[in-house]
């Protein structure tokens, strides 16, 4: 049996999973709110309760925003501030008994849509998260690229490629940098960009809704964010050159990118045609908790 959850910021849930994939039990909490001590003790008490009802242990991965540093095992770059700095491996181990796996959440849905979900049959997948952040991750032969400071797949924080003078020097990013791919492809960057160009506030969600009922200027927002993500992806195709892309997050739920997006992808990248599939995540929101998972997968399957 196989063990993962998923630690965010709101929500922790546990799912166990049969060596098959099946879901044999999924339980969710909510998360303690800025009490690290608390959060480890949530998650042990989550184990030992799934375990206890199954009557078996199994293997524990954990997907969490963020990345351990190599050098001192401490939590990096986690939006759950209150994870920043702290051995959070270590102190689930302790919590918990066993050895534990841990990985950057958006890793975990790369492995989980890999291993049985939209990139099963590809030997190289790039996952991207489209939700309040823009993340990545690459797994290669169904088995994480996390690179040696566990930086890899990291598209988000690179500069929107091909930027217009109108795009330039682009807004402020959380990581001190400017005109990040984040804060153009995020929720929350399409949503304030959407603001700025028509004076209305609205939600990425509200805007995907506006498009549907043909809404000019919402039309106009995702035709410009469609070219955005096409030239973010064509940078990544340049790079790792992916046999499939998986989109993850709110507004990987909006179906015009998957008629759109891989024609404009096209027409960036250094030479077409182009061979790679865009798809949405095929297990959805569960993907990120059944990577978690997946983590033990290279070494017992």
């Amino acid at each position: 049996m196989r063990l993962g959850i998923d630690l965010g910021g709101t929500k922790i849930e546990i799912v166990a999973l049969a060596d098959d994939g099946a879901v044999l039990c999924r339980r969710r909490i909510a998360t303690p709110a800025h009490d690290y001590r608390a959060i480890v003790d949530a998650i042990a008490t989550l184990v030992h309760s799934v375990e206890g009802e199954l009557g078996c242990s199994g293997t524990l991965g954990i997907g969490t925003p963020g990345a351990l540093t190599p050098s001192t095992g401490l939590l990096k770059n986690s939006n759950s501030t209150a994870l920043n700095g702290k051995p959070l491996q270590r102190d689930i181990e302790q919590a918990v008994g066993r050895p534990i796996r841990l990985a950057n959440d958006t890793n975990c849905l790369t492995l989980s849509e890999a291993i049985d979900g939209a990139g099963r049959s590809a030997r190289v997948v790039f996952g991207a998260i489209l939700g309040t952040g823009v993340g990545g991750g690459i797994a290669v032969e169904q088995r994480i690229l996390e690179g040696r400071n566990n930086l890899a797949g990291e598209w988000g924080h690179n500069p929107l490629p091909w930027a217009t003078e109108a795009e330039r020097p682009g807004r402020a990013c959380y990581c001190g940098k400017r005109g990040c791919i984040e804060t153009f492809l995020s929720g929350p960057g399409f949503a304030a960009d959407f603001s700025e160009r028509t004076g209305r506030t609205m939600t990425a969600r509200d805007i995907a809704a506006a498009a549907d009922a043909e809404d000019e200027r919402a039309l106009e927002a995702f035709a410009l964010y469609e070219d955005r993500l096409a030239r973010g992806l064509a940078h990544v195709v340049n790079i790792i050159d992916p046999d499939t892309i998986v989109l993850g997050g709110g507004l990987s739920n909006v179906a015009r990118l998957y008629r759109n997006v891989p024609a404009l992808v096209e027409k960036y990248v250094l030479s077409a045609p182009v061979s790679v599939t865009i798809a949405p995540a095929e297990h959805g929101d569960s993907s990120g908790v059944r990577g978690a998972a997946w983590l033990w997968s290279g070494a017992d399957r």
